[in-house]
């Protein structure tokens, strides 16, 4: 088996390497590409989130193949390949296999039991297949990896425990407002919630797959009913489109600033390379509370803004320390799942490795037997 995994996530590496090894998804197929034309590589595809890079290779053989991988990483980032290995992990063969399916599960993920992580990956997997630089080997792991996520979130609590990055954000500025209003509250948390978020103006910059779940998630915790939401996006349609979902309404990034200065939450998850809003385009609050989620890697808002008065950032360096929000009996049933579910996968490829020289040897013993026939 040569299956090998080379890559560095939110266990490894700090918010700002993770954002320069970032692949957009524009530069996926050049990057496979670079990558398939290696000697050492026959097959690869690459997992590019907000907190985790990674490639998946089969490879001819293990050094070359992680030497290979790791200096286009580390050009990519701008970093010298030594400086980038301080922050990768490797794995390979079994080792490869059992990342990958945990990595399916949400197991290895920043907020234990997310789901999102199953999604990142089919497009991963279509990415690669679309490129054709996913074959046999690639293909098993990656159906093998997608239901085993599935099996895991469907048999287990760890789907309805695990929170997506966007909703422990959401608590986050739930407890933000809470101790800025000195807000005591005894009922249960999502009564807690409606109340501190209803009426609240909200700003989205961003209208793709993670700007649609945060303003999804919003509409949950406010009850389902129509947001206070306006929507800004570099494409006018897209953002039209989700404002009217979430009964809101559209506008263009040129109208940031004003956007911002009428609002309570702003919530930024967009593709962009740099930053989206500058400490510029934050005006002095007078007093009024801002909630500021930044969810993008590369991050869109600048830094400085969270040493502004009444400002409060939480982006993916503050989600890191929110560990897992499932039970260890929980996570335990999903461990025991990937780990069932990894022996089968190694016995089937165990199988196919030692078919053709089962199918040689019974060719060979029929050749023999028909000449002690004649």
């Amino acid at each position: 088996m040569s299956l090998l995994v080379v890559g560095l996530s939110h266990h490894t590496a700090p918010v700002p390497v993770l954002e320069r090894v970032s692949i957009p998804a524009e530069s996926m197929t050049k990057v496979l590409d670079e990558l398939h034309r290696s000697e050492s590589i026959s097959e690869v595809m690459a997992l590019s989130t907000c907190n985790r890079i990674e490639v998946y290779a089969d490879v001819a053989r293990f050094h070359p193949g992680v030497v290979d991988i790791s200096a286009v990483l580390a050009r990519l980032a701008g970093m010298g390949v030594n400086e980038l290995g301080e922050h990768l992990y490797v794995h390979f063969a079994e080792a490869a296999a059992d990342h990958l399916l945990r990595v399916a599960s949400g197991l290895d993920s920043m907020v234990v039991g997310e789901s999102q992580i199953l999604g990142q990956l089919r497009t991963a997997y279509a990415v690669g297949t679309e490129a054709s630089t996913v074959g046999r080997v690639l293909h098993e792991a990656s159906q093998t990896a997608l239901r085993v996520g599935k099996r895991v979130h469907s048999e287990t609590g760890i789907d309805r425990a695990g929170a997506s990055v966007v909703s422990v954000a959401l608590n986050h500025a739930v407890e933000a407002f809470a101790a800025a209003d000195g807000c005591v509250f005894d009922g249960e948390p999502a009564q807690r919630a409606a109340e501190i978020l209803t009426g609240k103006r909200i700003v989205i910059v961003g209208a793709g797959s993670m700007g649609a779940l945060a303003g999804a998630t919003l509409q949950r915790l406010v009850g389902g009913g129509d947001l206070d939401v306006v929507v800004l996006n570099r494409s006018p349609e897209r953002a039209e489109r989700l404002a009217g979902i979430l009964g809101g309404r559209a506008a263009t990034l040129n109208a940031i600033g004003a956007e911002i200065a009428d609002a309570d939450i702003l919530i930024s998850s967009t593709g962009a390379t740099g930053l989206v809003v500058e400490a510029s385009d934050v005006a002095p609050r007078a007093g009024r509370t801002l909630v500021v989620l930044d969810l993008a890697l590369p991050r869109d808002i600048d830094p400085a803004i969270a040493s502004m008065a009444e400002v409060h950032l939480i982006d993916l360096e503050v989600l890191r320390s929110s560990g897992a929000m499932v039970s260890d009996a929980e996570i335990e049933a999903a461990t025991a799942i990937v780990a069932t579910e990894l022996r089968a996968y190694l016995e089937h490829q165990q199988a196919l490795a030692v078919a053709p020289t089962v199918t040689a040897l019974r060719a060979r013993a029929a050749q023999v037997v028909d000449g002690e026939l004649l």
